[in-house]
């Protein structure tokens, strides 16, 4: 496994945890989630990434899941697709191609056996905001 999957496989763990425990962003380094420092830089920079932009990812999220509430979106997907989306418009070194295809195998692992079909439709139109830039 490449250390960016695992560096995004941790940012979903911290997201998680911010999402269901009441956790706030500057209190997550208490988890020591984060055991390996080839991918500390990265996972940190998706985690604050998200945290930082969260308004205007699930602005994004919204204007593509039709007639669905953020809220009901299940946790690990939502925060899958934030972490996809925020690659998609702030870091530019990595090809949509293979941030989708990231997001499609980590849906795979942590969540249901047909979400990450939910996940690609969304990222399929969420990546042209990158050629729009």
């Amino acid at each position: 496994m490449s250390t960016r999957r695992q560096a995004r496989e941790c940012a979903l763990k911290m997201l998680y945890i911010v999402d269901n425990c009441n956790i706030i962003m500057s209190d997550i380094e208490q988890f020591n989630l984060i055991k390996n420092k080839l991918y500390r830089d990265f996972a940190i920079t998706l985690f604050k990434g998200v945290c930082n932009s969260k308004l205007q990812i699930d602005t994004i999220i919204k204007r593509y899941v039709i007639n669905w509430d953020i809220k009901r979106i299940a946790v690990v997907d939502r925060n899958i697709l934030r972490i996809a989306i925020f690659e998609i418009i702030a870091i530019l070194d990595t090809p949509v191609k293979v941030i989708i295809n990231e997001a499609i195998e980590i849906s795979k692992k942590y969540s249901t056996k047909d979400s990450f079909k939910f996940i690609n439709g969304i990222l399929d139109k969420v990546k042209l905001l990158r050629n729009n830039k």
